[in-house]
């Protein structure tokens, strides 16, 4: 797949300078850091998402030790 992407001129100029430090492709750089980021990021809008729903009220919490009860870990 195919996408296209608009960088800011300082941004494609480090990734020309790193490509050329490397001997590898830009385009193998910005796959790398897609792959590692992609991770944290979908933990970070999953995060958003959960506590917008908290406080809406669509989702509920429970303490640790609430949920060590429910779980029988409360010895």
């Amino acid at each position: 797949m195919a996408i296209s992407v608009r960088l800011d001129v300082e941004i494609e100029k480090r990734l020309d300078h790193l490509a050329a430090q490397t001997g590898r492709t830009k385009a193998y750089h910005i796959r790398e850091m897609i792959e590692r980021s992609i991770e944290d990021m979908e933990d970070v809008y999953l995060a958003s998402k959960v506590i917008d729903d908290i406080r809406a009220g669509r989702e509920t919490t429970a303490s640790l030790e609430v949920v060590e009860c429910r779980l029988g870990l409360d010895n």
